[in-house]
């Protein structure tokens, strides 16, 4: 019996939930919504509500500096367990990971550059505009 390889909604959807408890699991903080987005060998993840309460308290007393560095420090401390994440969900190495956070938005963005583009399926669904509709020459399936 065959695996059947994902779609790359799947892909994402798995990195984002697997994100989310990787956060919850070391953390002890549930982020708020997490969208990963998949372009070859690049992949792009935000994070909603990222900040952590102590970074939260830290800033809102005026103590940005440090928050930045707990934040920082959070970072460098999770980074070899997120890389892994993705090897293992994506099934493809990890070249870079890059992120940056914001104390004011509470958002978390990374950008990893991937070896190689994952091994993912065509989505089964097609999401395409119909400009004219299912008469439309641009969209019809048959050559005229």
């Amino acid at each position: 019996m065959s695996t059947q390889i994902a779609t790359r909604g799947q892909a994402e959807r798995a990195l984002s939930q697997q994100i989310q408890a990787l956060y919850r699991d070391q953390l002890g903080h549930r982020p708020g919504k997490i969208t990963c987005q998949l372009f070859d060998e690049k992949l792009a993840i935000v994070i909603e509500d990222s900040v952590t309460q102590p970074e939260q308290l830290l800033a809102e007393d005026g103590n940005i500096e440090l928050a930045e560095q707990v934040r920082e420090d959070l970072d460098s401390a999770i980074r070899p367990r997120l890389k892994s994440l993705i090897e293992t969900v994506l099934q493809v190495n990890v070249l870079d990971l890059l992120s940056d956070a914001t104390l004011e938005t509470g958002r978390t963005g990374m950008i990893v550059v991937l070896e190689e583009p994952p091994p993912v399926r065509p989505s089964t669904s097609r999401k395409v505009a119909k400009k004219g509709g299912q008469n439309d020459p641009k969209f019809s399936e048959k050559e005229e």
